[in-house]
């Protein structure tokens, strides 16, 4: 009996001992097992981590990628106007890089309604931004849109143009640009200084161009200091060009013509009846000097342009608030002549004008 319940007593004590052992190994598993999930849990999280960075680096990167869509309205083709966009497209291709800017190019033809109709279309196309190339193309932008930032270049005064009666420097609005106003007094000082026994000047122009109403305005002032006599002569459009100069050239001795580009798109017109009637033009710009007349104190249009495509710039990728921008002038003028008209009128310019490049 003894022995029997000392078996019995070994068998139990050996399957407690069994038990006790498969116990302790499922234990010791456990932890292995959650350690393991815990270094897989880890090296997933590791591994998005970067892949999250990337997607946050995807998401960034359109903005230097972006491929921006201009629409420019220019009012005509002339040498001015052509300078100044082919500034702006310079500018913003250079800084945006190539491939990365589409420009829709559109000629007016010198009309106000082809200006409306063309930037309606940038409009509805559904452009970046919108460039207006003279003062006709920025009313039109400015009419079509009050959301598509607008930048103009080649325009003489923005309040006129816009009908801005508290002119701050900024507009306030969608608009902005570069102004191509050289300073009207030291153009009438330019006249004086060439033509000092001058009696009565005419002043020539488009009616139908509110920035060349304003020069005229402003220069008049500066004539009547000097206690010059002055007519104006306009013509509402090219057809009325060569009747109008005529009439100027037959009762002054200076004609003054401000940046006006009706005027700078026929100055062969012009100069045809100007030239053979012995009667100089002091010019509002290089382009209109080139082809009519003696002298002008000019800005570089290329120059406005460019930072017209600067601004650009930094309304389309820094985000810069266009409505406080203000607008931008021409950083320095230069005094020009025309060599050949003034060798055949028999006129000296001082030292200190340069020849036009012919």
């Amino acid at each position: 009996m003894k022995k029997k319940a000392l078996a019995l007593l070994m068998v139990t004590a050996m399957s407690a001992s069994m038990l006790a052992g498969c116990g302790s190994g499922e234990s010791a598993e456990a932890p292995a097992e959650t350690a393991a999930e815990n270094e897989a849990e880890e090296t997933t999280e590791e591994a998005a981590e970067p892949a999250e960075d990337a997607a946050a680096e995807e998401t960034e990167a359109p903005a230097a990628d972006k491929v921006y869509n201009i629409g420019i309205c220019q009012l005509l083709e002339h040498p001015a106007l052509d300078a100044a966009t082919q500034g702006f497209e310079d500018a913003l291709t250079e800084l945006l890089g190539e491939g990365n800017v589409n420009f829709d190019f559109q000629n007016a033809q010198g009309e106000q309604t082809n200006c409306a109709t063309i930037c309606t279309q940038f409009v509805t196309d559904g452009d970046d931004l919108i460039l207006a190339n003279a003062t006709a193309p920025l009313q039109a932008a400015a009419a079509a849109t009050n959301t598509i930032p607008i930048l103009g270049t080649s325009i003489t005064d923005y309040a006129t143009a816009l009908d801005i009666a508290d002119w701050t420097g900024a507009t306030g609005t969608n608009v902005s640009g570069t102004s191509d106003l050289a300073p009207l007094e030291e153009q009438e000082n330019m006249l004086v200084e060439l033509f000092p026994d001058a009696k009565k000047v005419g002043i020539l122009y488009c009616s139908a161009e509110a920035n060349s109403v304003y020069q005229a305005q402003v220069f008049e002032k500066y004539l009547e200091e000097d206690g010059i006599e002055y007519e104006e002569f306009t013509a509402a459009d090219s057809n009325e060009i060569q009747a109008v100069v005529t009439s100027a050239t037959e009762s002054c001795d200076v004609i003054y013509i401000p940046t006006d580009n009706t005027m700078a798109a026929n100055t062969e017109t012009v100069n045809n009846v100007a030239l053979p009637a012995g009667v100089p033009i002091i010019a509002g710009e290089e382009g209109i000097c080139s082809g009519c007349g003696v002298a002008t104190l000019s800005i570089s249009y290329y120059d406005i342009g460019y930072t017209a495509g600067e601004m650009a710039y930094d309304v389309l990728v820094n985000g810069a608030d266009i409505s406080t921008m203000e607008v931008k002038y021409a950083p320095q003028v230069t005094k020009e002549y025309n060599a050949s008209i003034c060798e055949t009128l028999g006129i000296t310019v001082p030292d200190d004008y340069v020849a036009i490049e012919q």
